[in-house]
């Protein structure tokens, strides 16, 4: 099976950008190339860029508190495990304490570093990060992987509680999906939303069958169609295939 997520709403598709770009740079900071690096220093740029939006904080402590009172509810519901509600409300309190600590704008301490907006700055430009052009980088990068690897750790430390904050709500979003069996004939689907709003949709399909699904969404109805995922055609067509899929919308 293969799933592909999408957003139905702004704040879902930020979490869902974050989360891939902390991936991302997770994945760059443990290997020890200098090409490596170089590639989580991009990253971390870009987490950077995408959340520095002013109320990204807000809308996270917000909705962090929001599911706060939620699962509290919860609470001797014998139907629900104590000991993982616990573990998931004590996530939210320390990563709201965490978030709630950073003062001034998002990466600012980043900003505030003018040999890496140097580097930032020359990144924009291809090929611009050569040794000629930034020497003192093309330093850094011949010094022993974990020295550099400690300094990127060091870089991305404060940007890490945008990265948790993330990671609990997109996993209660997950968590929250119920799922249900379709077929789309000749790879064509809708289904009347009845004013109902999610903010994830799922879709999941036999991989072998070789095809993607194209989706819009709005409180009124969903459409899916699924075209043929050949890569290298100047203009993809809708199959002509029945595809069975599988439907998951997930809500808070």
């Amino acid at each position: 099976m293969i799933s592909f997520e999408f957003p139905v709403t702004e704040r879902t598709r930020t979490l869902l950008r974050l989360e891939h770009l902390y991936d991302r740079l997770a994945f760059f900071i443990e290997r020890d190339n200098p090409f490596e690096h170089h590639a989580a220093l991009l990253v971390l740029f870009e987490v950077m860029e995408t959340a520095s939006r002013a109320d990204l904080k807000a809308d996270l402590l917000q909705e962090l508190e929001r599911q706060k009172q939620v699962l509290e509810a919860l609470r001797d519901n014998p139907n629900v495990a104590e000991e993982t509600l616990e573990g998931i409300l004590e996530e939210i309190e320390t990563t709201s304490g965490r978030l709630l600590a950073l003062t001034g704008k998002f990466g600012q301490h980043l900003r505030e570093n003018e040999w890496l907006m140097a580097i930032r700055q020359r990144a924009g430009i291809p090929g611009g990060t050569c040794q000629f052009d930034l020497p003192s980088y093309y330093q850094w990068q011949l010094r022993p992987a974990e020295d550099r690897r400690q300094d990127l750790i060091r870089w991305a430390q404060p940007l890490m509680p945008t990265a948790e904050a993330s990671r609990i709500l997109l996993r209660l979003l997950r968590d929250s999906g119920k799922t249900h069996h379709f077929v789309a004939r000749r790879g064509a689907f809708q289904q009347m939303s009845g004013g109902k709003v999610v903010q994830l949709i799922r879709v999941g399909f036999d991989e072998s069958l070789n095809v993607l699904p194209e989706l819009s969404a709005n409180k009124y109805a969903l459409n899916i169609r699924f075209i043929s995922g050949e890569t290298g055609e100047v203009r993809a067509k809708q199959t002509e295939r029945d595809i069975e899929f599988a439907l998951t919308h997930c809500k808070f």
